[in-house]
């Protein structure tokens, strides 16, 4: 997930800066996905106001979730079924470094 420090309601109220630095930065989190695990594919996307799913209020955020061959299609992400095959403490571990490096 991608996270603005400030918190907005939705994609206008974003300063162009914020704007190109959110999507700067999903960019970045997707290349360090693609090093860390053998994902076949990525659901790149936004929920905005609470009637589209949104879970916390006024603060945009973008979810990116690896895919992989043969799992379930992303609304069963979105209704609580279980379909990665990575622990999180796996995934902390893999992503980790990656992330590290983009404080640099």
């Amino acid at each position: 997930m991608v996270v603005p420090r400030k918190h907005k309601a939705d994609l206008g109220a974003l300063t162009p800066s914020e704007a190109n630095e959110l999507f700067r930065l999903t960019g970045k989190s997707v290349e360090i996905l693609k090093k860390a695990m053998p994902a076949d594919g990525f659901n790149i996307g936004m929920n905005i106001g609470p009637d589209a799913g949104a879970g916390i209020k006024d603060h945009i955020h973008i979810h990116i979730v690896p895919r992989f061959k043969g799992d379930t299609n992303f609304m069963a992400v979105l209704a609580d079924s279980k379909v990665q095959s990575f622990s999180m403490i796996e995934i902390y571990d893999l992503l980790k470094p990656g992330f590290d490096r983009l404080k640099g």
